[in-house]
């Protein structure tokens, strides 16, 4: 069973700021605490098809992480797929960005679904992020806005 969790901030920036900002993609850890490393393992600047590797920590374990860009649409949309084969993962995330005043409406969302043993810690794992995912935005607007 697969679970989405969502936060929305507005980021006192420009939506071609944020936007650039997020889809960098390597500044997961200014804002992620969980993510202890992030590169990009594509030439070129960030589109559909790149792919990023991280090394996240959850409930004390290390664990490697791949990521491809499946929809980019620049400033308004990035959208993702965690192509690693761990036992929660990110089926689906993205953001979707708009103006709002001289800022930045953002919204993060990620659909966790669970494979093998992970179908059973998924539900727990989903509540966390969904209890997180206000303060996870928050985390969000202020590394942008630095």
């Amino acid at each position: 069973m697969a679970g989405r969790f969502e936060g929305t901030v507005v980021i006192n920036r420009p939506v071609e700021e944020v936007f650039e900002y997020l889809a960098a993609g390597v500044n997961d850890r200014d804002f992620s605490p969980r993510v202890q490393e992030i590169v990009k393992k594509t030439d070129g600047p960030p589109g559909v098809g790149t792919i990023f590797v991280s090394t996240v920590k959850d409930a004390g374990m290390t664990t490697r992480r791949e990521f491809e860009i499946t929809e980019f649409e620049v400033p308004r949309k990035i959208r993702w797929a965690e192509r690693s084969k761990n036992s929660i993962t990110a089926k689906e995330g993205g953001y979707d960005l708009e103006p709002s005043g001289a800022g930045t409406k953002v919204t993060i969302f990620n659909v966790l679904e669970g494979h093998g043993i992970g179908k059973l810690i998924a539900p727990l794992a989903l509540r966390a992020a969904r209890k997180d995912a206000p303060a996870f935005a928050q985390r969000i607007k202020a590394a942008a806005e630095r």
